[in-house]
């Protein structure tokens, strides 16, 4: 499976083989003690909250964003909790 960020997906496959290794050779075995791939995670989670930054500070025109929201006609009214 790809990663959230393209730019990440090399780290996520690198971090998931050895974490498959690990859970295979060791941790199903009982022989659990420590994470060798804890140094690739924290590079595979920098690289993503770098990506999650970066899409944060994009900025959208309008007429994107009202694209997203359902046509006045379609919306659903919810009733009112004294209703139910």
């Amino acid at each position: 499976m790809n990663s959230v960020g393209e730019a990440c997906t090399e780290l996520k496959r690198e971090y998931d083989q050895c974490f498959n290794r690990w859970f295979a050779e060791k941790f199903l075995k009982g022989e659990g003690g420590g994470d060798p791939c804890e140094q690739l995670f924290k590079r595979y989670q920098l690289c993503v909250q770098a990506r999650r930054k970066l899409s944060k500070k994009r900025t959208y025109p309008l007429k994107v964003w009202s694209s997203w929201a359902p046509a006045k006609e379609n919306r659903k009214i919810l009733p009112d909790r004294d209703g139910i």
